[in-house]
């Protein structure tokens, strides 16, 4: 049994509308990831047998088609979250530009990575890589929903796909579009993977509670960490845990 010797204070990480956009991110890209693998590997050419396919295959489709309209505007939320939301979900975390943030970048990657440090990076949201990496990921939603809807557009008179009917032509054609849409797709199921891998990890090292902080929103930080986030941002209530 470890004890702890340092006292643990619970702070509110995780705002409720963060917690349901990544709920319900996680929840479109599963569905998206498994129909477009369907929609990219038709069951009726792969089988030659187009009768039986038909109807079942317009069916996943349309899931792939609603899922990605949720995806759209879940992404469109968690955008305009980033400017109303907590310091914890606000741009300023995703970018690095400060001299303080660069040197947590390199000091986790020591650690997560090269693993030539033991001492676990003290953040209380995401730290400086993690920030970065996800901001890197926001990128690849904003291509993917330009991509896709883009080659919708080519088979809908619907006002929103038609708005991205330039994609196709400004990326170079079709079957351009095509690749990145289906690449992005791989790049979503690989980072799932190393994200749910990265979070028992550091669930495991920190005992911070960062698995189940996405469920409650809530994180147990030592006292001494919270009080240098503290003074670090300059307010106090800007670090210190809510009631």
């Amino acid at each position: 049994m470890k004890n702890r010797t340092r006292k643990l204070v619970e702070v509110y990480v995780w705002e409720l509308p963060v917690r349901v956009y990544h709920w319900v991110n996680a929840l479109c890209i599963v569905i998206l990831c498994i129909t477009g693998f369907i929609i990219a590997n038709p069951p009726a050419i792969m089988s030659g047998n187009e009768a039986n396919f038909s109807f079942w295959f317009g069916i996943v489709r349309f899931i792939h088609f609603v899922t990605a309209f949720i995806f759209l505007f879940n992404f469109m939320f968690r955008i305009y979250w980033g400017f109303v939301g907590n310091r914890y979900a606000g741009w300023k975390n995703f970018i690095p530009y400060t001299k303080a943030q660069w040197k947590e970048l390199f000091d986790v990657i020591q650690v997560d990575i090269l693993m030539v440090k033991k001492k676990p990076v003290d953040s209380i949201g995401h730290n400086a890589l993690a920030s970065i990496i996800y901001f890197g990921l926001f990128l690849a939603f904003l291509l993917q929903c330009l991509t896709g809807f883009g080659l919708y557009a080519q088979m809908s008179k619907a006002f929103l796909p038609n708005m991205f009917a330039w994609v196709i032509p400004f990326l170079g054609g079709d079957l351009t579009v095509r690749y990145i849409h289906h690449i992005l797709m791989w790049f979503f199921i690989i980072f799932a993977i190393v994200h749910v891998y990265l979070v028992f990890y550091h669930d495991y090292i920190e005992r911070r509670g960062v698995t189940s902080s996405m469920i409650g929103g809530w994180k147990f930080i030592e006292e001494e960490v919270v009080a240098a986030e503290a003074n670090t941002v300059g307010t106090k209530e800007d670090a210190l845990p809510e009631s």
